[in-house]
């Protein structure tokens, strides 16, 4: 399979390399069935323009970015723009795998942690997936609060938790870079659990937020539904979104702003 590699400046400048290797929801399930069935444990990552802006400020993130086993491009600028090279790829979130993903895992077998979002948010959510998937296997469940990073004790103890319950993959639903860092520190205690990614996923099925209309989906205009929902809380940072993807978009006309450096890489996810 070939992947890209997305780099900003900063990022390079610290050689943090953003590679997606994930072209679609269809390779995304058969890569994580494959893992169950092997007992071989991975992190998963959902790509997106506000992760490319924390590549360049946060080096432990840009760490486990490096680290990571599986990124999709979920967000439409990267999408765009690896097509615009030729590359053909389709958005994949954490927000359409979710359910997939448990249903494959129902059918394997594989029982599933779940760690976030919020436990009133959480709640509400996985008594729908159970409702959908009445063989889903939950093997626990948890909300923790903590600050940008938990600390070695935490993970430590959540690690012997995610064992004990014999889960062999957790879902983790923090937002970035919190969870893309604590599956990071998990998937080195565990590596025979998968640890996907899957940010808003849980809230979207239980309703505390609201996802855009598949109309607006389709049309790439999920995140002007996101920041008209919230636009003091998102404002800033789609601001430096806009700034990243413009000089990505038109590098000869903004040659100062952070720029994105499209390469083909050889190898397998």
């Amino acid at each position: 399979m070939s992947s890209v590699e997305f780099a900003s400046p900063a990022a390079r400048a610290e050689g943090f390399d953003l590679h997606i290797n994930i072209a679609n929801a269809r390779e995304a399930l058969a890569a994580i069935a494959e893992r169950t069935t092997k007992r071989r444990g991975y992190t998963f990552f959902t790509a997106n323009l506000d992760h490319v802006v924390k590549l360049g400020q946060d080096r432990r993130f840009g760490e486990a970015y490096h680290r990571a086993d599986f990124v999709t491009a979920d967000g439409w600028p990267i999408v765009w723009s690896l097509k615009q090279s030729g590359v053909d790829l389709q958005r994949t979130t954490g927000a359409d795998l979710l359910e997939p993903v448990c249903r494959q895992a129902a059918v394997q077998g594989a029982s599933v942690y779940f760690v976030g979002p919020s436990p009133q948010s959480q709640t509400v959510a996985l008594a729908e997936l159970q409702r959908r998937i009445p063989d889903l296997r939950i093997a626990g469940r948890e909300a923790p609060r903590f600050a940008q990073r938990m600390a070695g004790e935490e993970a430590d103890a959540l690690a012997a938790r995610i064992h004990a319950s014999g889960a062999r993959l957790c879902v983790v639903s923090l937002g970035a870079p919190k969870q893309e860092l604590l599956a990071d520190m998990l998937h080195a205690r565990l590596p025979e659990v998968g640890f996907l990614c899957f940010g808003a996923a849980l809230d979207f099925i239980s309703g505390h937020v609201a996802r855009a209309p598949g109309w607006l989906q389709r049309a790439g205009l999920e995140w002007a539904w996101r920041l008209a929902s919230a636009p003091g809380r998102l404002g800033a940072r789609y601001a430096r979104c806009a700034f990243v993807f413009a000089g990505l978009a038109l590098p000869t006309l903004f040659p100062r702003l952070p720029r994105l450096k499209l390469a083909r890489h050889a190898g397998q996810a």
